[in-house]
């Protein structure tokens, strides 16, 4: 397997790589929308929400958290997920310094 040379980026961006690579799944965006409209769940709620395989709805779930997008807290036997807002808040910034660009552009692009 190849090297990614993620040392020649900025922490900022390989951080931004990684919560972009997270949400790269439509799977892993329709479990933050679910979390979004239900502000908590669990786990076995996720998998009724979804098309999939138990362990297929882990996997996601599990690659959200490790990108700090969704935090997690065991219940029981099970574990109750929702929405990091620290690992949005990056997004949120990312995107807002876009739109910022953009509007001061003003279409003068080539």
């Amino acid at each position: 397997m190849g090297i990614t040379k993620s040392e020649h980026f900025t922490d900022e961006q390989n951080e931004l790589a990684t919560l972009a690579k997270a949400l790269g799944h439509p799977a892993r965006i329709a479990i933050v929308q679910h979390l979004l409209k239900v502000n908590s769940c669990i786990c076995g709620d996720i998998v009724n929400e979804l098309p999939l395989a138990q362990p297929t709805v882990s996997q996601h779930l599990k690659e959200l958290k490790n990108a700090g997008l969704i935090k997690g807290n065991i219940e029981g036997n099970a574990i109750c997920y929702c929405i990091n807002e620290e690992g949005f808040n990056s997004i949120k910034s990312f995107f807002d310094h876009i739109n910022t660009y953009l509007e001061n552009k003003k279409n003068q692009c080539c």
